[in-house]
């Protein structure tokens, strides 16, 4: 054990010369997170280097080890970066500025003199920029493309920098020349979710991992000097004939507002069976978050769904969600909250005009923050829907901030709202699925984990208990031995083939 066991720690780094890493702790008093060097040689000796209020976390090491690159971050939108002495506790911020500004990924450049790293000051998008130390500068690199740069990473040589976009859902990869700042779209990489960069010591290979709707998590090796690309593992699927798996189609729908006098339109992923005649029973997946983004990894449970039980599945990625602008990202903000419930209602209006589908077979599933937009998916359109599925979800925002963690509160309230306020607090009620309860009406399954620190248990069982007391159906799934979400493989399994049984009975009306 290299640390007390009771604190939450995250951002772990080893140093370059691989003699000490650093993490970041909350065990100074359990909500805000300072940073330790730790050698492991001798853990009972670990070194706070950062103590202050929030959320701060390593992003790199400089080549000497001298000085760690640090983040605090705020929120989505929200986020400084500093770099941190080492040895003399003196914190420089990169770019003071009362702008608030997002920032993702950064590296130390090799030879120390800056740093690459993305920002969406002056842009809608998260892009690539290096900043130049000495001369407290920074230069854009990647204008020219309209998403957000996701992850970065250099080789040991340092003339190479590798990058990702999210391009609508779909990652694409791009080479960068350190020296001319130049970079070009790699081709031949199969579409799906790209991860995992991680240079060759030669510097002239890449290991990537590529994961798509017909095919797990892979690694793949990329020879920089041919652009030849070589698959390494290839990952069990139980002997199924992945090349029958569905494929979604990216579709845009419109909703209730509009944008520059044009009506503002939602991108959602469309999975259709192949096997069975529609018109087809509907499953809209309703990611968390709230500042997450749905993306098409490989999904067996899908393509059950899919193939086994002809049900069409619709993931959209409503107002709020990351990957489509920080204008976006703050649609669904404090109290335009439900706003994001609205997109949900115009898909449903779009699943009506739709020949394939079956308007009057729609279930609604989606866990935490989803948790919360099932709920209030099933009280605003009760009529609309047959049934609904949630795990660890929000039921009321109130004791949801309440009774969260004390590391995320702050974190939750930059999003929701600060229940302290008397005017948001009765806003927040107001909205809350616990007092309106009372119109769902429809049968649901809830899940949840006992243990949750995100999600304490008890969101779970005041809204099951509402809805049983007024007569409403509902199944409750606790695990005793899970947190947020399921984890163990057991517990997963069980709550799968729940939610198959009860899509069986409730949404395809197979009673036996």
């Amino acid at each position: 054990m290299l640390t007390d066991g009771t604190s939450r720690h995250s951002s772990v780094m080893w140093s370059n010369k691989g003699d000490r890493f650093v993490y970041s702790s909350t065990q100074r008093n359990g909500s805000d997170y300072d940073l330790y060097i730790c050698d492991p040689k001798n853990p009972a000796k670990a070194k706070r280097v950062l103590e202050n209020n929030g959320y701060w976390m390593t992003a790199d090491w400089s080549p000497d080890d001298k000085k760690l690159l640090v983040n605090n971050y705020i929120s989505i939108n929200e986020t400084y970066y500093h770099i941190l002495d080492i040895d003399s506790g003196k914190l420089y911020q990169i770019n003071p500025t009362d702008k608030k500004i997002a920032y993702g990924s950064a590296l130390w450049s090799k030879d120390g003199k800056g740093v690459f790293i993305t920002s969406d000051e002056g842009s809608e998008f998260l892009r690539l920029k290096y900043y130049d130390i000495a001369k407290r500068k920074f230069t854009d690199l990647t204008t020219e493309i309209p998403w957000d740069v996701q992850s970065i990473e250099l080789n040991e040589q340092g003339d190479k920098l590798t990058f990702t976009t999210n391009a609508d859902g779909t990652g694409k990869l791009y080479m960068l020349n350190t020296q001319t700042m130049q970079y070009h779209p790699v081709s031949g990489i199969p579409a799906g979710q790209i991860s995992g960069l991680d240079f060759h010591p030669d510097g002239n290979r890449l290991a990537l991992e590529i994961n798509t709707s017909r095919s797990p998590g892979d690694i793949y090796v990329l020879n920089l000097n041919t652009n030849a690309l070589e698959q390494w593992t290839y990952s069990e699927v139980g002997g199924l004939n992945t090349g029958l798996f569905n494929e979604p189609e990216l579709i845009h729908y419109e909703t209730f507002d509009t944008v520059d006098g044009n009506p503002r339109k939602i991108p959602a992923f469309y999975y259709k069976p192949s096997r069975k005649t529609g018109p087809y029973p509907v499953l809209i997946m309703i990611h968390g978050g709230p500042e997450g983004q749905f993306l098409p990894y490989f999904s067996p449970v899908f393509q059950y769904y899919l193939n086994e039980m002809g049900i069409a599945v619709l993931a959209p990625n409503v107002r709020g969600s990351s990957g489509y602008g920080k204008s976006y990202l703050l649609l669904d903000n404090g109290y335009k909250r439900e706003d994001s419930v609205k997109d949900i209602g115009k898909l449903l209006d779009w699943i009506d005009q739709q020949k394939d589908l079956d308007s009057s077979k729609v279930v609604v599933y989606g866990g935490s923050y989803g948790g919360y937009m099932v709920l209030a998916s099933m009280i605003h359109y009760n009529d609309r829907i047959a049934c609904g599925i949630e795990s660890v979800g929000i039921s009321n925002f109130v004791t949801f901030l309440e009774n969260t963690k004390p590391y995320r509160r702050n974190l939750r309230r930059q999003e929701y709202g600060d229940e302290s306020d008397p005017e948001m607090r009765k806003f927040l009620l107001d909205i809350s699925p616990t007092t309106n309860a009372h119109k769902i009406t429809k049968p649901m399954l809830i899940a949840q984990g006992l243990n949750d620190p995100r999600v304490p248990a008890s969101e779970s069982e005041q809204v099951v208990s509402i809805i049983r007391k007024n007569g409403g159906d509902v199944l409750y799934v606790l695990a005793k031995d899970e947190g947020h979400g399921f984890s163990k493989k057991s517990n997963r399994d069980y709550y799968s083939n729940s939610i198959v049984l009860f899509l069986e009975k409730y949404l395809l009306g197979n009673n036996d």
